[in-house]
């Protein structure tokens, strides 16, 4: 039995829609793309708050939307926990009156005692009498959370529920939902554009952009190796060489960088004489000793054009001398330190093979 959140939706307007995605209970999937790329439009559509003009939509067995047999349950009808990015909450009611809001067709007395229950869960006891108003953006998003999950929702949606809160605020709540997944069996929508979020949340990664899904998978899966050039500069990644596959072995595949400078990477099936986009991971670039004479196809050289002080990490970008193109990666302060990293100096790096992810060209073309 398929109990998943499965989501098809299709129009050419007013916002053109190609999306196909799908959630298991238990697993929390990031919806993630640029502003206007569709991402709540989707999370509406499921919560049946907005019509497109193709779409079907199903949870734990149950057809919640099909244009092609003309059903559409009402929101109530789809046991949807939805919480909101400023919250939705009643702000003449209290915090316990808002939460048991969510809770229906049962007594008055079971309805204030679960509300209670989920509000204890989201470390809100104690508040119960206060007024939105009268609470911190933090515990705002508490009680919004504590309304969706009161419902005994069969779906959770989740529309950049941490984007109003500050960072402080942002971690606990990160640790706080993290702790409730582990008693939730449902399907966890969370709709993000930040992929450190995503990289801390979520199992998995839906990309989606100009209202089309352009990949699904794991998330480290689809950061680490994305299918198109496109879908890598969507997900933030800024070192992108070209590259020709020059030699295939059992283990290693060689590339030429255009300009007889060499890199090796793990194998893959891409032909000799293939032209290829190379994802160089920031994590796989690591500064060389000045006094190592070792000589690998793997070390390049450049000069430094940035060197900026970020947290404990210095984000250098390297102009690399052989092709014109920068690396951009991060080192400890304490190893800049020992190397003496400052703009204008010559430096020279290695790249992991395991860090190289190389993209079709056919694909690659933003």
């Amino acid at each position: 039995m398929n109990h998943a959140l499965e989501v098809r939706l299709s129009q050419t307007s007013p916002i053109a829609l190609d999306v196909n995605l799908v959630c298991q209970p238990g697993e929390m999937l990031a919806l993630v793309g640029p502003s206007g790329s569709g991402k709540s439009t989707v999370l509406r559509t499921i919560a049946g708050l907005q019509s497109v003009d193709t779409a079907r939509v199903s949870c734990n067995q149950q057809t919640w939307l099909d244009t092609s047999s003309n059903i559409h349950l009402s929101p109530q009808k789809r046991k949807v926990g939805m919480v909101f990015q400023h919250y939705a909450l009643f702000p003449h009611k209290s915090t316990l009156d808002n939460v048991m809001l969510a809770v229906q067709n049962r007594p008055a007395a079971q309805r204030r005692q679960q509300a209670m229950e989920w509000l204890a869960r989201t470390n809100m006891s104690g508040l119960e009498d206060r007024k939105p108003h009268e609470l911190s953006g933090g515990q705002r998003q508490r009680v919004a959370l504590a309304r969706a999950l009161a419902r005994e929702p069969a779906a959770l949606l989740l529309d950049e529920p941490f984007s109003a809160v500050d960072q402080q605020t942002r971690r606990k709540l990160y640790r706080e939902l993290a702790q409730l997944r582990t008693d939730l069996h449902v399907p966890i929508l969370l709709v993000t554009h930040d992929i450190s979020e995503v990289q801390q949340l979520a199992d998995s990664l839906c990309l989606i952009h100009r209202g089309r899904t352009l990949q699904q998978g794991k998330v480290q899966e689809v950061i680490s190796a994305p299918r198109s050039k496109e879908i890598a500069k969507l997900l933030g990644h800024q070192n992108l060489l070209s590259a020709r596959v020059i030699k295939q072995t059992a283990t290693h595949t060689v590339y030429d960088l255009q300009s007889k400078q060499q890199l090796i990477g793990q194998a893959n099936g891409f032909p000799v004489g293939t032209q290829v986009t190379l994802l160089i991971a920031p994590s796989s670039v690591s500064i060389r000793h000045p006094g190592s004479t070792e000589n690998s196809p793997n070390h390049l050289h450049g000069q430094v054009s940035d060197a900026v002080g970020l947290g404990d990490e210095l984000s250098i970008r390297l102009h690399l001398d052989t092709i014109a193109k920068a690396l951009r990666f991060r080192i400890p302060f304490h190893n800049a330190s020992e190397y003496g990293v400052k703009p204008g100096m010559p430096l020279s790096v290695t790249i992991r093979e395991i860090g190289i992810h190389a993209i079709a060209a056919d694909t690659a073309q933003s």
